[in-house]
């Protein structure tokens, strides 16, 4: 019996939704990995189709993590602030490359109060999206923090990074070109790809989850073959790498197709 949501025609990935920009980016390949792409044309994805990934989103009090998940997910704004009290999540289907594919956006409370509250909710993150208000300086510089906490309960190697100003709509081009180079630069520190949103216009926001569905998507594709050994001996996967390929195999031979 199929306990999940029908993938809604909207939720459906057929090609890799691109990065926001090249200079902070998990990847900047136009396609998915090729040994992705034929995996799924073989049907040779294993348990990925009934996996539920978790994608955990942290940062300051206010920042808008509620409402980013909210336009995402519901395409509604709620210009009433409530604060999340300890976590909330949504579960979204996809359908990627002909896959289902699942994620939970686990929706952690700001407040210092809840803090270990919520911390006790971010291990097994697949993804975690670290959000910051565009129009303060203070909410980037907690980003780093808030990366360290939702570390300490997962492996750095195994988890993709996002780093995602919000509120984008109350900056002036100028005031958003100044802080644009500060993010881009904490992101790089971090290894995460940089996004700028504002969920009260919906600007940036399906896009951006579409990129990270279809990169988690992505890994565990990657990872299921690798536990399969559906993989050549040689290869090698490479998450993070300097030369901003999330997933580099070290064969000289183009792949076109799983072996």
């Amino acid at each position: 019996m199929n306990i999940l949501a029908p993938v809604r025609r909207d939720r459906v990935l057929a090609e890799l939704p691109q990065c926001l920009r090249k200079e902070a980016a998990l990847h900047v390949r136009k396609d998915f990995h090729p040994r992705v792409t034929c995996a799924c044309q073989e049907h040779r994805t294993g348990t990925v189709g009934f996996k539920i990934s978790k994608v955990i989103v942290v940062g300051d009090l206010s920042v808008g993590k509620t409402c980013l998940i909210n336009r995402f997910c519901k395409d509604t704004f709620d210009k009433n602030y409530k604060a999340t009290i300890g976590v909330d999540f949504e579960m979204e289907r996809f359908e990627v490359l002909g896959v289902p594919f699942s994620l939970q956006l686990w929706d952690t409370a700001g407040q210092e109060r809840f803090k270990c509250i919520a911390s006790t909710y971010y291990r097994g993150a697949q993804a975690i999206i670290i959000v910051f208000n565009l129009n303060d300086v203070a909410s980037l510089e907690h980003t780093k923090q808030w990366l360290a906490d939702a570390l300490k309960e997962n492996d750095p190697s195994n988890v993709l990074l996002f780093l995602v100003g919000s509120k984008k709509d109350l900056s002036t081009p100028a005031q958003y070109s100044l802080m644009e180079k500060d993010a881009l630069k904490v992101a790089q520190e971090m290894k995460a790809e940089y996004w700028a949103v504002s969920s009260l216009t919906g600007e940036n926001v399906r896009e951006f989850f579409f990129r990270v569905a279809a990169l988690t998507f992505e890994a565990n594709v990657v990872a299921e073959l690798e536990k399969s050994g559906a993989r050549r001996i040689g290869d090698v996967v490479r998450i993070n790498s300097d030369d901003k390929n999330l997933y580099l195999t070290a064969s000289k031979k183009k792949a076109t197709c799983c072996p």
